[in-house]
């Protein structure tokens, strides 16, 4: 559902759509979603959008990279924010463009606080966020009436260096827990669940760019899951889901996502990274 403010529309500010981007196949991003870049003068965008999304934009509409990675900011978070205040204050119609849902670890809500505060009209159009969309491209389904009855999303980010979890929440049996960023961390992560009750034999899957041609994934179980994900050298973020739900995998053939949209949008490219800090 999309979430609006109430502002004063007559003054002379522009607006500021927050638009999550889904979780990397671009034809996952959402009809309004794809919409609004079109109308967009200003699209600022994250290092987990496809870049196939900015052939929506039009030729005029300014792009603005503001990615992160682990270490490496090309903005920092308030930095960010004021941008989107500048710009509405400019007049313009912006597009925030965020991998996934903006209001899933994705900084929405400091976000949309700033535009809040400084009276800028702003409005989210939800995203397909990674969980939902690497459980699709795998074939696991979050919740399963003989494996789990509940779901919970957290992220693996640590905090002042360490990781800051409701261990005995996420430990508990018939429920999936969904990690995210949490591959740098994974064995900080096991531990924690092996302290609070977790058996080893627990099913375990690590999913890297999930939903494209490029996606990576590994099943293995709690106690093997560190030393297979060490040799397998995934890419980061990667998103780990944890429980008896990873036995109902169904085999799934990942369409040639990168063949079909290009059907549709042909003059469409699509990097094999986007460009940015630490590239």
């Amino acid at each position: 559902m999309e979430k609006t403010t109430s502002l004063d529309h007559t003054k002379t500010t522009g607006h500021v759509d927050l638009v999550g981007a889904g979780p990397g196949d671009p034809e996952l991003i959402t009809l309004k979603g794809a919409r609004l870049l079109e109308e967009a003068d200003t699209v600022v965008y994250d290092r987990l959008v496809n870049p196939a999304l900015l052939k929506f934009c039009r030729p005029d509409c300014d792009q603005i990279y503001v990615g992160k990675r682990k270490h490496c900011h090309s903005m920092p978070q308030a930095r960010i924010c004021e941008l989107l205040v500048q710009l509405g204050n400019q007049g313009r119609h912006v597009v925030r463009l965020k991998g996934g849902d903006p209001y899933i670890f994705g900084r929405g809500g400091e976000e949309i606080e700033a535009l809040v505060k400084a009276g800028i009209s702003c409005s989210v159009v939800p995203g397909i966020t990674a969980a939902t969309g690497c459980a699709a491209s795998t074939g696991i389904p979050l919740t399963h009436r003989e494996h789990a009855q509940a779901v919970t999303f957290v992220t693996g980010h640590r905090k002042d260096g360490r990781i800051d979890l409701d261990w005995s929440l996420i430990a508990r049996p018939h429920h999936t827990t969904v990690i995210y960023m949490g591959l740098s961390c994974i064995a900080e992560i096991v531990d924690g669940l092996a302290e609070h009750g977790m058996p080893s034999d627990t099913p375990v899957a690590v999913i890297a760019r999930g939903s494209t041609p490029e996606q990576q994934e590994i099943v293995s179980t709690l106690g093997n899951i560190t030393a297979d994900t060490a040799k397998a050298s995934l890419p980061s973020p990667a998103l780990l889901i944890i429980g008896a739900v990873v036995l109902a995998k169904q085999v799934i053939a990942l369409d040639d996502r990168k063949t079909e949209f290009q059907i549709h949008y042909p003059n469409a490219m699509i990097p094999a990274s986007v460009p940015g800090c630490c590239q």
